[in-house]
This record gives structure tokens, sequence and C-alpha cells, in this order.
């Protein structure tokens, strides 16, 4: 509650603004408490299929974005103005768990699921796309609140 009443009188002084968590108690593991968690964000990467549906953030919260390929083409995903964003807590390739200090795309060669948790950082409007692609269903806006 104190950083919430500090990040309001920060707004109406016109100062820098706090993230806001999605809950008030965060305990031991801070924001990446389970109250803390946001929906998972889901993306189809499939030769002509739509992308996925624009989603907006909460600045401060944590959230899983889940990208599955189904392996009819060799396609990837690029946004890096919305990779610079967010602190990146794991990418989940295989169950293998890596984690990196930036990226800037994931490019995948066959059908195979990736799994990148991370926390939305620095408000603002982000795309995520098909590199090359012009297509209005290949991309997503993320927008961070």
């Amino acid at each position: 509650m104190k950083k919430l009443l500090i990040a309001a009188a920060l707004v109406l002084m016109g100062g820098p603004t706090l993230a806001a968590p999605l809950c008030d108690d965060l305990g031991f593991a801070g924001l990446l408490a389970k109250c803390n968690r946001g929906e998972d964000i889901p993306l189809t990467l499939a030769s002509g299929q739509p992308l996925g549906e624009d989603v907006t953030l909460e600045s401060g919260a944590y959230y899983t974005l889940v990208v599955t390929a189904d392996g009819s083409a060799e396609l990837a995903i690029e946004g890096a103005s919305f990779f610079r964003s967010i602190w990146m807590n794991e990418i989940v390739i295989n169950k293998i768990e890596i984690r990196p200090m930036a990226i800037d795309s994931i490019e995948f060669d066959k059908a195979g699921v990736v799994e990148m948790s991370f926390i939305a950082i620095k408000p603002g409007r982000h795309v995520l796309r098909i590199p090359g692609s012009t297509g209005e269903t290949q991309s997503i806006t993320i927008s961070i609140q």
C-alpha cells in the first residue's frame, strides 16, 4: 500500500512513476510471487495463420509468453523494443531453462514450444512480428501500462 501511495504522489508531482505489482503482499518471492502473475500470452507460429491477439500488460507484473510453432515453415518472431522493455526471468526450450541477458528474436526450424517468463517494466507500445511479413495478422501489439 505504501508503494502505491508513493507512486500516486510522484505522478501528481510530475516525477517518475514506480511499477505497481498486481498484489499488495509480495512476500519473500518479491515480484515473482504467485499473486503478481498475469495471464499467459499465447502466440502461434504457423504458415498463413494469425500470430495472436494484441495484449495489454501491467508494468511490474510477471507474465509468461508461450510461443507454439506447428512446423509448417521456418518462422521466427522479432521485437527488439519489446525485449528491451522487460526483465527476462527465463526462456524454457524442451525443458531446458535459459537465463538470458537479452534477445532480439526467436526462430523455429521445426515444431516446438518456447515459454519465456518475464516482468513487464517499461511502459509503451511494442510490436512482435514475423520478420519480413507485412500482413496485419502476422504481428501483435503488446502495450505495457
